[in-house]
């Protein structure tokens, strides 16, 4: 009889180590697969158990959380939804996120250790940390200005601060209330159906993924290119261009639209935007230093984030040669050349600088609920794009277009403004309304070193197709947002 009881203990033993041994199977080797099956929602259900974290611009939370009292309790909440959205994105229980939503999804949900004081207990206890707050380097007076300013056209504005790389304003118009978007109900379904299906896309952020081409505003990365290579070494002295330039190895002739770019000087020529003298230009430098003198502004960068990735802007990738008449016409901001209204913010940038460009950031810092500091973002090490006398230069020259040339309409009272105006046709033929371009920096009276820095570009300006420019519908929108960063 006590053998079959040792038996019997022995088969109860084996039997609970095996319990044991699966247990320890499905909650620690299997867990990831488990939590990854797309049928299980505890992680969903976790994630909106608590207050999500919020967003702050100038210390104010533009996010926050409502508790709906259902099984994905909080639900999240916006204030000013479509001014920020380029900026937020958006966080939706049934469709994801998007922007610092997404980037900095880990802070703002609360799962990134470094809130915990124990995130090794947080995770075999399964549980979490309050959210916590993501900090912005953006100017709600200039994103004001920039939302304003734009009202009901398609366009984008991109501001930063030229010292430091700081997302000053990040616009896209027309906009959208993420808030449509952050519940599970037939509502939420609804405004995803309209607003993706929408043919203005107003959830496409056309400030950091949508690239156009940049017309005349280019002419800065050309003149740059010049003067840093030598093709131009007296601004004042007469180019040798001929009006009109017939593109090299072809018949096609190139014109302007202003008078006196026959053999203008380079100052002439980019007060008033001659095309025939920046297409002769860039024919000049050649495609290697046009290339080069790009690369260096931010082009043909695929890896650029600020957290959020930025869709890369071209010039002449090396993999597809550009004959002599393709570059002339790259060289003027037409043809493939392509950029993000970001990217020519950071040209601009880079003229106010010195000629040195820096990163662009949005996020100043993270912290916990209490506000205790996580992380801070450390501006990168500048990098030069071109030589500071060059960049002086460039500095004297976009002067003159706001105070003798093109650009009239962005000058502010008691500031020095310098700017560049484009004008770029796209579509069959040239046959779509023209995008409206302008760049531009800004130093108050007095100040050391320019304060801001803004791009700026309408896609369909409320005007007659031959009456569009950059100066006329899109350099008020720059003197807008300068303004408000000067005045703050």
């Amino acid at each position: 009889m006590t053998t079959y009881i040792r038996r019997a203990a022995a088969l109860c033993a084996l039997l609970f180590v095996a319990l044991l041994v699966n247990a320890a199977r499905v909650q620690i080797y299997q867990a990831p697969a488990h939590d990854a099956n797309p049928a299980n929602r505890r992680p969903t259900i976790a994630r909106w158990a608590q207050p999500r974290g919020d967003i702050l611009v100038a210390g104010r939370p533009v996010t926050g959380s409502r508790d709906t009292g259902e099984q994905l309790r909080y639900e999240r909440t916006y204030r000013n939804g479509p001014l920020y959205a380029p900026v937020t994105g958006f966080a939706s229980q049934m469709y994801g996120s998007t922007l610092l939503e997404d980037a900095e999804d880990r802070v703002l949900a609360g799962t990134e250790p470094a809130l915990s004081l124990m995130p090794v207990w947080n995770d075999m206890a399964r549980s979490r940390t309050p959210g916590g707050r993501v900090v912005t380097t953006v100017d709600p007076a200039a994103q004001l200005a920039a939302y304003t300013g734009l009202g009901s056209r398609r366009g984008a504005v991109a501001a930063l601060d030229p010292a430091t790389g700081r997302v000053l304003a990040l616009v896209s118009t027309p906009s959208y209330d993420p808030g449509e978007l952050s519940g599970n109900d037939r509502s939420a379904t609804a405004a995803w159906k309209r607003l993706s299906g929408a043919a203005s896309r107003p959830m496409l952020n056309r400030a950091i993924r949508r690239t156009y081409p940049p017309g005349s505003t280019f002419k800065v990365v050309t003149a740059a290119a010049a003067l840093d290579a030598g093709v131009v070494r007296n601004v004042d002295a007469p180019t040798r261009s001929p009006d009109p330039y017939t593109l090299p190895g072809t018949s096609t002739a190139l014109a302007n639209e202003v008078e006196g770019c026959a053999d203008a000087s380079l100052r002439y020529a980019f007060e008033w935007s001659c095309n025939t003298v920046f297409a002769k230009l860039g024919v000049d430098v050649g495609a290697g230093r046009m290339r080069e003198t790009a690369r260096g502004l931010g082009f043909n960068d695929a890896g650029l984030r600020i957290p959020f990735p930025v869709a890369p802007s071209g010039f002449g990738a090396a993999d597809a040669p550009m004959d002599r008449a393709q570059l002339a016409l790259s060289s003027i901001g037409q043809f493939d050349t392509r950029a993000t209204p970001l990217q020519m913010a950071m040209v601009t940038a880079a003229v106010a600088n010195g000629g040195s460009v820096r990163a662009p950031y949005l996020v100043e810092r993270t912290t916990s609920a209490s506000g205790a500091t996580v992380s801070v973002t450390v501006p990168r090490a500048p990098h030069p794009a071109m030589n500071p006398a060059t960049a002086a230069r460039l500095r004297e020259l976009m002067t003159g277009v706001v105070e003798h040339g093109t650009g009239a309409k962005a000058a502010v009272k008691g500031a020095t403004v310098g700017g560049k105006t484009g004008t770029a046709q796209h579509g069959v033929g040239n046959s779509g309304t023209p995008y409206a371009w302008f760049i531009s920096w800004a130093r108050a009276e007095g100040a050391p070193a320019p304060a801001v820095a803004v791009a700026v570009v309408v896609e369909d300006a409320d005007a007659d197709r031959g009456d569009i420019s950059g100066g006329g519908d899109a350099a008020p929108i720059a003197r807008a947002v300068m303004e408000a960063v000067l005045r703050g």
